[in-house]
């Protein structure tokens, strides 16, 4: 999305302190745990009740969450296709960054593009990259409607976007995420067993110890 294109006088400087030391310093090894689904679907829900449940263990972890950081980093971007994409670019990056040191980065976000979140996917070489699909039903979530954007999607009063999500622009679900939430016999997870899902995730392939 840069006019700068690739600088070709910048060069990456390394220091001696580097991500393995980090790690070993906070005894946990740092990862993004990205948490997609529709608007409604609990996504803040499930990153908030994670962050509690790891700081009550001893682990370091931190929400960036999509409305967040809008607020500030990426206010400068609407929701057309091409802003949406540089909004999930971005945070992407910024949970790259959290990840290197030695952080658990807990990512909340619609991200209804599949390239995108597959593009921040591949920013991190060493695989550590948790996509949590929340599969939840358009009518549940509808239902929901916490900030009441669909009413206002259906009532057309949503202006100057290309589409809302689940209503007039797609949502593509992943098709090879590591933890998928859903309902079971009709009924949802609630937040703590939804967050036993991804602890457990976390525990069972060590990325809470270094």
């Amino acid at each position: 999305m840069s006019a700068l294109g690739n600088p070709t006088n910048v060069f990456w400087h390394d220091c001696a302190v580097g991500k393995a030391e980090r790690q070993k310093l906070i005894n946990q090894q740092g990862c993004v745990v990205w948490i997609t689904g529709l608007s409604g679907s609990g996504k803040s829900t499930l990153a908030c009740s994670l962050n509690r449940e790891l700081y009550s263990r001893g682990k370091l972890s931190y929400v960036l969450d999509g409305d967040n950081v809008r607020h500030g980093l990426n206010k400068n971007l609407g929701f057309s296709p091409e802003d949406r994409t540089e909004n999930i670019r971005r945070v992407g990056e910024v949970a790259k960054l959290f990840a290197d040191t030695g952080l658990i980065c807990i990512a909340s976000l619609i991200s209804p593009y599949r390239k995108d979140r597959d593009a921040c996917r591949a920013m991190l070489a060493d695989a550590n990259f948790i996509e949590v699909f929340m599969n939840m039903p358009l009518e549940l979530c509808e239902g929901r409607d916490p900030k009441g954007l669909y009413k206002l999607a259906r009532a057309g009063k949503i202006r100057g976007t290309a589409g809302f999500t689940g209503i007039n622009d797609p949502y593509e679900p992943p098709l090879n995420c590591e933890i998928m939430i859903e309902q079971k016999d009709g009924i949802c997870p609630t937040p703590c067993d939804m967050t036993w899902q991804v602890v457990s995730y976390l525990d069972e392939h060590g990325f809470l110890h270094a």
